[in-house]
């Protein structure tokens, strides 16, 4: 997992969304963060300068300082090779690319743009993600 500049974020790639809005979760991530399939996670939004979304589990979410789970806005369940089908309160579109990022710990981040975003896309050894 690259880590894109001297004590900065830590990225596990990137993903392109399917023709269904669909999008794999980099195997790295899926363990690090826990998840299981068949699991219906919880979509959180990311913040305004990264755009994107977060993925977090039901019961890591409820256990932070502030229960993250409010702050949920749709659903979606984990498939058996760890992809995962955007509902349609999600803002992307097939083609899409979406760099998976280490988030909180809570959740992991897909960010659409921005700076961290920007700087990934100078570092060609990043892995793709597709279905």
């Amino acid at each position: 997992m690259p880590q894109l500049a001297k004590g900065g974020k830590w990225v596990f790639g990137w993903t392109i969304v399917g023709p269904q809005h669909e999008i794999r979760i980099p195997p790295e991530a899926y363990l690090e963060y826990g998840f299981q399939a068949g699991e219906t996670v919880l979509l959180l939004r990311s913040s305004r300068s990264s755009g994107g979304f977060i993925i977090g589990r039901s019961e890591t979410l409820a256990q932070a300082k502030t229960n993250l789970s409010q702050r949920a806005f749709c659903q979606a369940v984990i498939g058996e090779m760890g992809q995962v089908v955007l509902p349609s309160e999600v803002d992307v579109k097939p083609g899409d690319q979406l760099l998976v990022a280490r988030g909180s710990g809570m959740g992991l981040s897909f960010l659409k743009y921005g700076r961290i975003y920007e700087e990934a896309l100078k570092h060609p050894e990043i892995e793709v993600f597709r279905l």
